[in-house]
């Protein structure tokens, strides 16, 4: 038998007033753990004090568990009220999402964007990169760590980080944004102080400056006909920057194996000359890494499409440096 137009609406306006009733509740309580009491949520909310205190003894009864301790002169959340409260947040943050999204996709993004990115590639790449997304979205509120230390995202509460080179076994995830070659350089005086680097060279014929954020000192290369090999030139010079190698390597102390990012310029410039150009060096690549959250927001995400279109399977950078036709990268086009 069919039922009543009038019974079914009725219905699925109880339903929506149960939904609704629902996201008030959690509202009222992350107002009152953020806020530190009742009074104080009350006051953000603009309703009586007594209309918070309703609406969490109704969420209590409703989840049969206690999620507040309350004494006449503090709140305090339970363990149970964190967890509850952790997903609180998550399910008003994807309902936030999800109705910016419908709204329209093209609006000026909204809210914070916290990130950590290494140094030297972080100022001389991503930080234009960034001008110009916030420039796009005069709304967003950009916060960056620049800095080659390891942070931990979650510890820390980022909401992504760009991170060079082998990731490690972890729970984040991961997007590739583009591969990073590496060219072993050195200036023209020092080439002619010391001749050009060959494979049979011994250890000692060349002085290295070594980037530490490298595995090993020593080189390890592929040769045009396949053949995989080492150079290990004598360490002069070690340093975690790669900008201050770069800077030696144009002063003539020695030569040095640097990402394309970093040395691009000196070699366009002829500050620097690529050394056994046709061998290829380190490669590694450029991931953008983030929490697995159940739901990435859409600022995030959006960020994360902005620099994988702009860096993408061809960098602007590797365009003055030599690129092997063996190289993983070159395969791939």
């Amino acid at each position: 038998m069919w039922a009543p137009i009038g019974s079914i609406l009725g219905r699925s306006g109880q339903l929506r007033a149960r939904t609704m009733d629902r996201f008030e509740s959690m509202r009222t309580f992350v107002r009152v753990v953020d806020s530190g009491g009742i009074s104080a949520a009350a006051d953000s909310l603009g309703i009586a004090k007594s209309a918070v205190s309703r609406r969490l003894a109704d969420l209590e009864t409703r989840l049969g568990v206690q999620l507040l301790t309350r004494t006449t002169r503090r709140i305090s959340v339970t363990d149970t009220g964190r967890s509850y409260y952790d997903r609180c947040l998550q399910i008003l943050a994807d309902l936030a999402e999800a109705e910016t999204a419908v709204a329209s996709e093209q609006q000026s993004l909204a809210g914070r964007l916290r990130l950590a990115a290494p140094l030297s590639f972080g100022l001389a790449h991503l930080g234009p990169a960034l001008t110009e997304f916030a420039r796009t979205h005069p709304d967003l509120a950009i916060d960056v760590d620049f800095n080659d230390r390891f942070v931990d995202l979650v510890e820390d509460g980022f909401d992504l980080g760009i991170r060079i080179g082998e990731l490690d076994d972890s729970s984040l995830i991961a997007r590739r944004l583009t591969g990073i070659r590496h060219t072993l350089c050195a200036s023209p005086a020092y080439i002619a102080a010391n001749g050009e680097l060959t494979e049979s060279d011994s250890h000692s014929n060349h002085q290295l400056l070594h980037y530490t954020n490298q595995p090993s000192i020593t080189l390890a290369f592929r040769a045009p006909d396949g053949r995989e090999g080492t150079i290990r030139p004598r360490v002069v010079l070690s340093a975690s920057n790669g900008d201050f190698l770069r800077d030696a390597a144009v002063a003539g102390l020695g030569l040095t194996l640097l990402p394309n990012f970093i040395v691009y310029q000196s070699i366009e410039r002829g500050e620097l000359v690529p050394l056994l150009p046709d061998y290829i060096w380190r490669e590694t690549s450029a991931y953008a890494i983030y929490p697995p959250t159940r739901h990435l927001s859409l600022r995030v995400r959006r960020f994360i499409d902005f620099l994988a279109d702009r860096f993408g399977a061809a960098p602007y950078w590797d365009a003055p440096c030599p690129i092997p036709e063996a190289s993983a990268d070159a395969r791939q086009g």
